[in-house]
């Protein structure tokens, strides 16, 4: 088995298939042409990775980015709210300390524990 994330209308899926292995194989569709994997944004930050790591605590979409670098935070305040089936999830700092790194733009996919920001 496989899995992968589809994006489709904005909407992201986590999918798995099956591999047939043994047996006659399942006629093959046309498939649409592939696009080539969009490199890896660089980090959006001007004051280098801090060591307090701030994660997404589920899959989604980056709705807004409430932090900039350089700002101060204490622990629970807003880093990022990640949009996720409908609903504007508040991605908190774990424990005060300045905003080394934001490493995701608004309208990026993030996975479920994917570090959006680093804190010093």
């Amino acid at each position: 088995m496989k899995s992968y994330t589809i994006t489709v209308n904005g909407n992201v899926y986590d999918v798995t298939v099956e591999e047939n292995v043994g047996g006659a194989a399942a006629p093959k569709a046309p498939s649409a042409p592939v696009q080539a994997p969009k490199a890896a944004p660089a980090p959006k930050s001007t004051a280098g990775a801090g060591g307090i790591k701030v994660a997404a605590g589920a899959a989604g979409k980056v709705f807004k980015i409430e932090a900039t670098v350089g700002q101060k935070l204490a622990k629970g305040e807003t880093v990022v709210i990640v949009e996720a089936m409908k609903m504007e999830i508040p991605v908190v700092a774990p424990e005060a300390g300045t905003v080394a790194s934001i490493d995701v733009a608004v309208g990026d996919s993030v996975d479920a524990g994917a570090v959006l920001a680093t804190l010093n």
